[in-house]
């Protein structure tokens, strides 16, 4: 499932002796259909069980199904609308705005849709893993 860049940029990190800083997000990362700011995660900061970054799915976007192995996100929208298709063979449905917190269990299948066709979704994005998207299967719709 990984798409487009996996590069880690390690120079943006400020290290002050027990508080590490990344000014302004860091640099743009893919995956999925989705613009992430590199964040923080175990290959930049060193982390052992947390990432987090910020994720833009542009206008109309999906991220396609997919099921979080062994580790629960936790998102915080900042701007825009998203859809959740989610459960087995993705049948049910939720809706998400600005300003609402959305906790994922590990394992469970989800596709997500940007709702508007002219503005972005933004949400800050927490996982249980410093691994970011390392433990992420394709899930397939039957």
């Amino acid at each position: 499932m990984k798409t487009g860049s996996d590069k880690i940029d390690i120079s943006a990190v400020e290290d002050h002796d027990g508080i590490l800083t990344i000014r302004g997000g860091g640099a743009q990362r893919n995956w999925n259909g989705i613009h992430y700011k590199q964040g923080m995660s175990g290959k930049n900061v060193g982390t052992t069980s947390l990432s987090a970054n910020i994720a833009t799915i542009p206008p109309g976007g999906i991220a396609y199904a997919h099921i979080h192995v062994g580790f629960e996100v936790v998102l915080y929208i900042i701007q825009g609308k998203v859809r959740h298709e989610f459960g087995d063979n993705l049948k049910r449905v939720i809706e998400n705005e600005a300003g609402d917190f959305i906790y994922i269990k590990p394992g469970v299948p989800h596709e997500v849709f940007n709702m508007s066709k002219t503005e972005p979704v933004v949400a800050f994005v927490a996982r249980s893993s410093a691994d970011e998207w390392d433990n992420i299967i394709p899930y397939e719709r039957k």
